[in-house]
């Protein structure tokens, strides 16, 4: 089942990257090798999401969209300087979600008890980067592997960053690829008799990316983050359980086409106003070739009540066109080659907005001096069709 992710991101400042390489290079070198192994820091995260609404793409855009999902993670990081002194990260994550979908379930609405309606999602992921103070650029690759009821993925992230003399620009390269294998489920009155062969049972879906940035500190207190992420997907592109009807009543199971070429271009801007609010703004465009076109603005504020408490409002608002193969419940004409009801990807209008409070004080969370920090954030999404939804997250690091 489709699952809307809303996430708000807190990025680090880069006048403190161009700080704490300065203190870092004028400290006495330690010793390399796995003598200087160490742990850096670990976070655990728990939330808990809820949507209500009554356009399923399972039951053809009609019908509810009540879900929940509890997700729990837990990152932890270490890190050694080798012999050429350059710092070398290792990061360790893993998650596990679990969901219960009402739309799913009508899969096969016989079967109370099908996979579908309760199911757990695990993710974990793996990477490695290196910081060279001396030709002052950064390495890094990962790996990253997920598996639901109906699907398993895995892939990996090689990256570069290269940094100028002063630290104030930096020029960034990803490449990734993501290979997905999917179990074809059909809606239960859909599905032929007899069981599919091997090869019809399960199909391919692949992802090839490419990210390219260029920060640039213009001042002690603005930031620019200029981002262009091209990507191409192939396969099976549409979810064989989602129903579609025409406008003569007849039913089929969704049809998209075999490839979707996306171009997403975002700017990122954060400015300093003293040493109690911080303003951070994004916008992002999007544009593919299945005819579809977004504007994403989102604001975040984060004010400083003392030196170990404070808030962070955000509000996010986004606007999309419908993709050129969607139609809602009943209206597609049975001559469309392709044909969607899913409404994700129809034109609407959605907001997110809301509030997160972190406490780190010197001494530790309620005094345990190894919890670093606790930050609570919750958010609240609304579509412009009625979909509604509500976010928690609990997040404690560990130092």
């Amino acid at each position: 089942m489709k699952k809307i992710i809303i996430a708000i991101g807190i990025y680090c400042s880069l006048l403190g990257q161009a700080h704490a390489q300065d203190s870092l290079s004028l400290a006495p070198k330690p010793k390399t090798g796995l003598k200087s192994f160490k742990f850096e820091d670990g976070n655990f995260l728990t939330s808990y999401y809820q949507q209500t609404g009554n356009n399923s793409a399972v039951t053809g855009g009609i019908g509810t969209e009540a879900l929940f999902d509890i997700a729990t993670g837990l990152d932890v990081s270490f890190s050694f300087l080798d012999k050429k002194q350059r710092k070398n990260t290792l990061n360790l994550d893993a998650a596990l979600d679990y969901y219960s979908s009402a739309s799913s379930d009508m899969i096969d609405p016989r079967n109370v008890s099908s996979a579908s309606t309760e199911d757990i999602h695990f993710y974990p992921s793996i990477s490695w980067s290196q910081k060279d103070l001396t030709n002052k650029n950064t390495k890094g690759a990962s790996f990253a592997y997920s598996t639901e009821w109906d699907y398993t993925s895995y892939g990996g992230t090689l990256s570069f960053a290269q940094a100028s003399a002063d630290n104030n620009t930096e020029l960034s390269l990803k490449v990734s690829s993501f290979f997905d294998t999917w179990e074809v489920i059909l809606p239960i009155e859909l599905r032929p008799a007899g069981r599919p062969a091997e090869d019809q049972r399960y199909k391919n879906r692949n992802s090839y990316a490419l990210s390219m940035g260029i920060s640039q500190v213009i001042n002690k207190n603005l930031q620019l983050l200029f981002t262009v992420e091209p990507s191409f997907q192939e396969g099976l592109l549409s979810t064989p359980y989602h129903r579609v009807y025409f406008t003569d009543g007849s039913l089929k199971v969704e049809k998209l086409p075999g490839t979707r070429f996306k171009l997403p271009m975002s700017i990122r801007a954060n400015y300093f106003m003293g040493d109690k609010l911080i303003l951070r703004s994004f916008y992002r465009y999007y544009k593919d070739d299945w005819n579809m076109t977004a504007h994403t603005l989102n604001g975040e504020a984060v004010y400083k009540i003392n030196n170990f408490l404070s808030i962070t409002p955000h509000y996010r608002y986004n606007v999309q066109t419908a993709n050129k193969y969607f139609s809602a419940y009943k209206t597609h004409a049975l001559s469309s080659p392709f044909y969607s009801s899913d409404y994700d990807i129809a034109g609407f209008k959605s907001s997110f907005f809301g509030a997160g409070v972190r406490m780190a004080p010197p001494g530790g969370v309620l005094g345990i001096k190894y919890i670093g920090s606790l930050e609570f954030r919750y958010g609240h999404y609304t579509r412009s069709n009625g979909m509604v939804a509500d976010s928690y997250t609990l997040t404690l690091k560990v130092k």
